[in-house]
């Protein structure tokens, strides 16, 4: 598996450090200001740090893709580390399923890394800002101290007990630590400036008490550093250089750094927010997507409609695609929303050179060839796709077959160039098939075409007489297979308010007619059915009896280059 994960980071290195010109953001500036200073020494070390309190969406892959990038873009190091500092959410099936999400999209980390690992080094730093005065335990309760904290326009109250001794602070903070007090029912917090314009420098919480299991550490602890606390000391610990987060932390960066001014770190590293990644149709909150997991709304974290790393990787999604979009989307300052329709344009252009070509009819109409003898099968040859690598393969043709029922119109419009009642057109692979006869059941409804070939006309053969103007696909209805088609839409429409509500419509299942070299295709191998989208195979669903094809994309594309 080391081997494995070895040549998957050298791919990387090679797509990265092979570019001639790597397209430049405001990141990269910055860093290579700092490389001109050698602000670090010529250093540039990153880290990705997920909390494991939920699967990874695709957000996280354009941070991971940033992170992960930019250190292979300086020949630098990442370090993957989970910021587990919160018991009550965090859970292992988390941390692998992370893993297997930075290792799919092609990147391997320099260090595996926990937060709860450097649990004795923040509370040596917290001892320390107690006794420098910069820290006290406070009795407040989360209520309380939220009615202190002030507003945007006026200023807080300091908290009763924020001038206690150092001597009382660090008595009463080792015994949080020793377990002598119930959850909620004392914090460390930091003395900064209650009056700050910047509420998230008025006293913050630095300890909270949580009696729980922790994944990591057991019960070693009962007290857990807060993020904004931890996540500096973790930085400085690793010797990251530049940490990289989204733009909501913008306004933690004050006390990012004073923390690590306070602690007293040498050459600290920076942070440097960058916007986050908002999709059309799309909610990524891991808190929303659990519940739906939890909830039973969806088949799972991996649900293929699921905007997670795994669900798009059970739908078909590619990592080249998804890296490929996330280059395409850039690194901004600013939030903005990203049309949908671009990531799956980033599909398309990755599967349509790579994806072998195969004929599902999904809403069968028979076809009965009058003048094709009764007992004859011929099996055609059938490219797989444009690009000749990609070979061909044997399909077979008899008498009756299957079309789309979409290419056969009674009485057409004008431009209409599939079946109808005297036309002709080219079975694809085929003949030249004519409608002669057009049959219906009872009600009007029409069941079966009955239509003459003209054997002259096999493709591959020297024949330059009479065009036709449409070329149609069909499946042979002796040999033809029958498949289930998961095809998915967005999991998540607006109401007529304009609210987010989940899309009743986001599955819509198919029994198809298939070639039957769908049946030799493999688990996850993906294929396009002409003129219908791109499919995979889904392992999970499949059965011995059933195979299940996921809907990748289709081919049609609403997104238009700007």
């Amino acid at each position: 598996m080391a081997e494995k994960h070895s040549k998957t980071q050298e791919t990387a290195e090679e797509r990265t450090q092979g570019q001639e010109a790597v397209s430049s953001n405001f990141i990269y500036n910055i860093i290579d200001k700092d490389l001109a200073q050698d602000r670090y020494g010529g250093r540039v070390y990153t880290r990705f740090p997920p909390e494991p309190n939920g699967y990874l969406h695709i957000g996280h892959a354009k941070s991971i893709c940033l992170n992960f990038g930019t250190a292979l873009k300086y020949g630098g190091k990442c370090n993957l580390r989970f910021d587990d500092t919160n018991p009550v959410k965090e859970d292992t099936e988390y941390v692998e399923s992370i893993k297997e999400d930075v290792r799919w999209l092609g990147f391997q980390w320099d260090k595996l890394l926990f937060a709860s690992d450097y649990f004795d080094t923040m509370y040596e730093c917290a001892v320390k800002l107690i006794k420098k005065g910069k820290a006290y335990v406070c009795d407040l309760s989360a209520e309380e101290m939220k009615a202190y904290r002030g507003t945007l326009k006026e200023p807080g109250v300091e908290s009763p007990y924020r001038n206690r001794s150092v001597e009382e602070n660090l008595d009463l903070f080792e015994r949080m630590k020793n377990g002598e007090f119930q959850d909620g029912e004392k914090v460390l917090r930091a003395k900064i400036d209650m009056s700050s314009p910047n509420i998230n420098m008025r006293d913050p919480a630095l300890y909270r008490i949580s009696h729980s299991t922790h994944h990591n550490t057991a019960d070693k602890w009962c007290i857990y550093p807060m993020y904004d606390f931890a996540h500096p000391i973790e930085d400085a610990i690793e010797g990251i250089t530049h940490s990289i987060c989204t733009l909501e932390f913008e306004d933690h960066r004050p006390l990012y750094d004073w923390v690590l001014k306070e602690t007293e770190w040498e050459n600290p590293p920076q942070q440097i927010e960058f916007a986050r990644l908002n999709l059309t149709d799309t909610l990524m909150s891991k808190r929303y997507l659990k519940a739906l997991v939890d909830e039973g709304k969806v088949m799972g974290w991996d649900d293929p409609r699921m905007p997670t790393i795994a669900g798009l990787r059970r739908r078909g999604y590619t990592p080249e695609a998804i890296r490929d979009f996330c280059e395409r989307i850039g690194v901004a300052k600013a939030n903005s929303v990203v049309d949908m329709g671009l990531l799956e344009h980033c599909v398309r252009e990755d599967l349509k050179e790579k994806s072998p070509s195969k004929m599902v009819v999904m809403d069968p109409l028979k076809v009965t060839i009058r003048n094709y003898p009764q007992d004859q099968c011929e099996w055609m040859e059938v490219e797989n796709g444009k690009d000749p690598s990609l070979g061909s393969r044997q399909v077979p043709f008899t008498k009756h077959l299957y079309v789309e029922r979409e290419d056969f119109m009674e009485e057409p419009v004008k431009g209409y160039f599939r079946l109808f009642p005297g036309n002709e057109v080219r079975f694809k692979g085929a003949y030249f098939i004519r409608c002669e006869e057009v049959i219906k059941d009872e009600k009007g409804q029409v069941t079966e075409l009955v239509c003459t070939y003209d054997p002259q006309t096999k493709s591959g053969t020297s024949f330059t007489g009479r065009k036709v103007k449409g070329t149609i696909h069909w499946v042979d209805a002796e040999h033809a297979a029958d498949i289930t088609i998961y095809a998915y839409g967005t999991l998540m429409k607006n109401d007529e308010n304009g609210n987010p509500i989940l899309n009743p419509d986001s599955l819509q299942i198919y029994h198809a007619k298939a070639e039957p070299s769908v049946l030799e295709m493999k688990p996850q191998e993906r294929c396009q059915f002409f003129r219908q989208g791109y499919y995979m195979l889904d392992e999970v669903l499949s059965t011995q009896e059933e195979k299940v094809f996921t809907r990748i994309v289709d081919l049609k594309s609403s997104w238009k280059k700007s």
